[in-house]
């Protein structure tokens, strides 16, 4: 809920809640999963399930509490039920929209409330909705043209699911997959558009987000842990015109809790994991949000540790469990209100990740075990600062943001040759990216199909790369490089009526990039000519509402990746090549029933194919030394499905699944003999089957189980030797429980319930997938007792 602090300030505050589907008729049995709490956060919670407007007028709301409200019955029975006993009743005023109002004569206790004077006459009545924020222009879920999931994380999981990171997000939705080098290693693909297990200069294919901020260009996953967040949202790409380079297989945005400005607040987790064949864990959390000047400055911070114990043996070094990571970070949100409807807020994020080695095990040795001569940690360290400016200006909305990113990675590989008596080499990579980014936008929030984003983006990026190799006191530097890239984009969109059920979208960017490579550590001149790309992303897209809860829909849409330089070791000495740009141009056609938060079935349906040109990837050689190259065009064509069953007042089912297939249709003369050949990474089937069990066993005692099996189709590492390697083809499951007790929580949560082992990412160190015989098993089963308070 969003109020100005000139609202909050008045005789008559605003509350409004419009729904993400269409509006139930009051007579309609509805489930709802209403916590106690605030009666203003219940309403918000109300109107959303129920899909009603809810309008509200009166500064106090805040201050009264209500009752939960849980299981299956009509619109009506529920408000009764949420406004009993709190001196408010509701009216029905139109089929969508409900009024709340004090009952005469009904006067709640005092609190004591500061207020300027005079105050300013109250401003008009507005409304705020639960909408897919990444669309920029602030649309409901009902009128959204194109595929969006959403992962919802309520403050009762938060340590649950807050400790797995982008682990958490993939475990729930199929269609995102990610490698399984380590935490803050990882490559993050969407929709089955992947282009190779590696990590180098190329840009990633997934943008990831905190709100409208922007953590990546091209690094691997920062991994963030996913503690007091309101939900994930992923929409699926590309999604160029909005987003620009880097989002061609789309969108991971974390979308954060705001600070409160008018009530103070805090909320701890913790638990202690036990893996099976391994050592334990544990992990800690802690939130607290401060109103520095009441409805006018708050501070909201969040602080968290965890540490996953190892369970892969080196037999080399006859050490146990090696593969020990620990996780730190916090994140901090300063909020200033100064008036006239504007909002100033400050960002601070820090996470260091640090793996003691590798996660990987050998074919032909025991379970869960390797040999090396080396240990191979790995370090990961993020650091990030924002400044964000919103202003309200009656429809049209203002949103500037700038961030700076400092992203530090470090990596070791045992580079040993596989001999015996050879002496132990080291490989050693340091990565130091730094990325700075602006956006400005005007936009007006699509609410009834009708809404434009026009906007300004700059990027700057600059990546230094030092790789050394040899014994490991006397390391000789190699293939040293820097890459600088310089992005200027304006970008539009719109979305027209053209009756009352057919909606059109078009849009389109326009950037220039300009991108800079140079050879360090070599007394020749490696400096590589500027490089000034022009690309255009187009959208086009056409929504019809068939009927009040189903949505058809069509997209056009295309993105890109800029070029650059890489570096890498030769037999005669240090070379760079230019690799260049790539595109996906993508056609998706779709169909929505129904929404998997209200409605008692929803499901949602799309087809899509993509032309992929030029592909970039980051490989390695026949040494296991890195390179980026271009691997030519492909084709990737994919069906999914999801849907959702109340099947009970009290039990959900939901499933999803998807079938892709892909071929390099049109190789690189490199890779002539891979024509035809299916991409990396891109599973040809995968699926989801969860449920959801809610009860109140009495009176302020509540419990949910849920739980959920997971397929993970085949694949496979890279196109041709050594790294046509099969991965994937398991399954795996998890199963949980939480009683609530009041603000207190206590839960049980099992991962991989089945002890699967199974082979997740066929590789753990490229120096030695030449034997062919590498693999990164699943976690083994593990445990994890946890408690949540809030306060």
């Amino acid at each position: 809920m969003r109020a100005s602090a000139t609202h909050l300030a008045e005789p008559f505050a605003c509350i409004a809640v419009l729904c993400l589907a269409a509006t139930p008729a009051a007579a309609q049995d509805v489930t709802f999963d209403i916590p106690a709490g605030r009666l203003s956060d219940a309403l918000v919670s109300l109107g959303k399930q129920a899909g009603i407007s809810i309008g509200v007028t009166d500064p106090d709301l805040a201050g009264v509490r209500s009752r939960q409200v849980r299981g299956r019955m009509t619109v009506r029975e529920a408000l009764s039920r949420l406004l009993a006993g709190t001196g408010y009743q509701f009216a029905f005023v139109a089929s969508r929209t409900v009024r709340v109002t004090r009952i005469a004569n009904t006067n709640p206790a005092p609190r004591p409330v500061i207020r300027p004077a005079p105050p300013p006459p109250p401003p008009p009545e507005t409304e705020i909705e639960i909408v897919v924020t990444g669309s920029k222009q602030r649309t409901p879920l009902e009128n959204f043209a194109g595929t969006v999931r959403m992962v919802d994380i309520g403050s009762a999981e938060v340590g649950r699911f807050g400790i797995r990171g982008t682990e958490g997000v993939v475990a729930r939705l199929p269609m995102l997959s990610s490698t399984n080098l380590g935490a803050g290693r990882n490559k993050v693909f969407i929709r089955g558009i992947a282009d190779s297990s590696f990590n180098g200069p190329s840009q990633t294919l997934v943008g990831q987000y905190l709100g409208d901020i922007r953590l990546s260009y091209n690094a691997p996953d920062p991994d963030l842990q996913l503690y007091d967040l309101k939900r994930v949202e992923v929409l699926e790409g590309p999604q160029g015109t909005l987003y620009g380079a880097g989002s061609l297989g789309g969108i991971l945005r974390l979308v954060p809790n705001s600070p409160d400005l008018s009530n103070a607040s805090a909320a701890f987790s913790g638990g202690l994991l036990a893996t099976q064949h391994g050592d334990f864990g544990g992990d800690l959390s802690a939130m607290a949000n401060l109103p520095i000047v009441r409805d006018r400055l708050a501070l909201r911070t969040v602080v968290y540790g965890a540490s996953e114990g190892g369970y892969i043996d080196d037999a080399g070094r006859g050490e146990r469990n090696v593969n020990r990571v620990g996780v730190l970070g916090g994140r901090a949100s300063l909020l200033w209100t100064p008036g006239d409807e504007w909002q100033i807020e400050l960002t601070g994020l820090a996470q260091f990740v640090a793996a003691r080695d590798g996660q990987y095990a050998e074919r032909d040795l025991p379970p869960l075990t390797r040999r090396s001569s080396l240990a191979q940690p790995f370090e990961n360290d993020y650091q990030l600062g924002a400044l964000t400016l919103r202003k309200r200006m009656r429809s049209i909305e203002l949103i500037s943001t700038t961030s700076l990113v400092r992203h530090d990675l470090e990596t070791e590989f045992d580079a040993t040759e596989p001999v015996a008596g050879a002496p132990p080499q080291l490989f050693a990579e340091n990565v130091g990216l730094t990325l700075l980014t602006h956006e400005t936008r005007l936009s007006r929030p699509n609410s009834d199909g009708a809404g434009w984003v026009l906007g300004f983006a700059l990027l700057h990026n600059t990546g230094v790369v030092h790789r050394r190799i040899g014994p490991p006191a006397a390391m000789l530097p190699i293939a040293n490089a820097r890459n600088e890239t310089t992005e200027v984009a304006v970008f539009g969109q719109a979305s027209i009526p053209i009756d009352d059920r057919l909606t059109a979208t078009l849009g389109g960017r326009l950037s220039i990039a300009r991108s800079d490579g140079q050879v360090l550590d070599t007394d020749e001149n490696g400096d590589e000519p500027a490089r000034t790309d022009f690309q255009a992303s187009p959208t086009a897209a056409l929504s019809w509402r068939a009927g009040d809860d189903v949505l058809v829909y069509t997209r056009y849409q295309k993105g890109s990746r800029v070029g650059g330089l890489a570096v890498f070791e030769t037999a005669s000495g240090t070379a760079a090549e230019r690799y260049e740009s790539d595109s996906l141009t993508s056609l998706e056609a779709g169909i929505r029933l129904g929404n998997s938060g209200s409605s008692p079935i929803s499901l949602n349906a799309a087809l899509s194919y993509g032309w992929w040109n030029d592909i970039q990837a980051d490989l390695i050689d026949e040494r296991g030394l890195p390179y980026t190259t271009n691997l030519g065009d492909g084709g990737i064509s994919g069906i999914e499905l999801e849907a959702s069953w109340q099947a009970t007042p009290r039990l959900r089912l939901d499933a999803a699944a998807f079938l892709n297939a892909s071929s390099l249709t049109d190789p690189a003369p490199a890779f002539a003999a891979a024509d035809e050949t299916d991409l990396p990474n891109i599973a040809a089937a995968g699926g989801r089957i969860g449920a959801n069990f809610r009860a109140e066993l009495a009176e302020g005692v509540e419990l949910s189980v849920d739980g959920a099996i997971n397929y993970v189709g085949s694949s496979q590492l890279g196109i041709g030797a050594p790294l046509d390697v099969k991965q994937g083809d398991y399954f795996d499951s998890q199963i949980g429980a939480r009683i609530g007790l009041g603000e207190l929580g206590i839960s049980v949560d099992v991962a991989n319930l089945f002890d699967v082992r199974g082979n997740r990412f066929a590789f753990g160190n490229p120096f030695g997938l030449e034997a062919r015989n590498q693999l990164t098993p699943l976690r083994p089963r593990t445990i994890r007792v946890g408690i949540d308070v809030a306060f």
